[in-house]
């Protein structure tokens, strides 16, 4: 009987007696790619981990203690410090922060600039409004018995809200109309329709204090806690070994005798001539299957 030789497309064969393992540069290049992939994205989980323990750390170090700005800026301050500052509210200049959700909820963010004593701004986030039943209709957001000297204000310090694409991005409009209606502005573009300087960082308002709406601050991010995104680390790890154990399993296959092999090698030139369609050893018509199974194996793991 005669046996076909090998095909020259598995080039990566390790053989120790009986046992034989061989498998294609492409497979081994696709599973390469996908087990470098897998384990990128848990270490992608894994650092997601450590920056929701460094914010929730941050939370509740800064509510503990209360300071005192006075001259200092808003910039080197930890992030939530929590701080009082003295001055009285610009009610008539005021932004409302739009694609603000409470709890699924559409709604807005109040942002009312508190002039300081020194001659700085800054913008105090008052609570979080509902959406009214027309966009067209802003809710009204007017200070009610704000007085002219100076009152004490005290909150937490941190960052305006960034959008996660660049299409929720919308500044305040130009004309003199007020409040403003915009979307994750930047400093520089609510110091521009202000038309004065602002200092880089918001205070939310404090549960506590007057003249606020609904305030249920929770650290930017923390959707869910860090936990959640350890265990995604660890699914992706275990995809990243199982993809390794499927490569393995899959390529490994069960060489010949020797004495068979011998005699298909030596077979009569016209015994393999006269036959037309001559028989496929069975161990290489596994290994073509089994070759051919391995694709989508590996695409559905990618």
């Amino acid at each position: 009987m005669w046996f076909p030789k090998e095909p020259s497309s598995l080039p990566l064969t390790v053989q120790r007696g009986r046992f034989r393992w061989s498998a294609t540069w492409s497979m081994t290049v696709l599973t390469a790619l996908a087990v470098a992939a897998f384990i990128s994205l848990g270490r992608w989980q894994w650092h997601r981990a450590d920056q929701k323990r460094v914010l929730l750390a941050q939370f509740s170090a800064g509510t503990h203690l209360t300071i005192d700005l006075e001259q200092r800026a808003t910039d080197p301050l930890p992030r939530y410090r929590r701080i009082r500052v003295y001055g009285r509210y610009d009610s008539a200049h005021q932004f409302l922060l739009d694609n603000m959700s409470h709890d699924g909820a559409p709604g807005y963010e109040v942002l009312t600039p508190l002039l300081l004593a020194d001659g700085r701004a800054l913008l105090v986030n008052r609570g979080w409004v509902p959406l009214t039943r027309s966009r067209r209709q802003l809710p009204d957001i007017a200070l009610r018995d704000t007085a002219v000297a100076a009152i004490s204000v005290t909150g937490l310090i941190d960052n305006l809200p960034v959008a996660a694409l660049s299409m929720g991005h919308a500044a305040p409009a130009g004309d003199a109309s007020w409040p403003k209606l915009t979307s994750f502005p930047t400093t520089a573009e609510l110091s521009a329709a202000l038309g004065r300087p602002l200092e880089s960082r918001q205070l939310l308002l404090a549960a506590d204090q007057p003249q606020g709406y609904l305030r249920d601050w929770q650290p930017v991010g923390v959707g869910f806690g860090p936990m959640r995104h350890v265990s995604y680390a660890i699914q992706w790890w275990m995809f990243a070994a199982l993809a390794l154990v499927l490569y393995a399993a899959l390529n490994r296959r069960t060489a010949l005798p020797a004495a068979v092999a011998h005699a298909g090698s030596v077979a009569p030139v016209g015994a393999a001539i006269a036959s037309s369609a001559p028989p496929v050893r069975a161990g290489a018509a596994g290994a073509s299957s089994r070759r051919a199974r391995q694709w989508p194996m590996l695409l559905l793991l990618a």
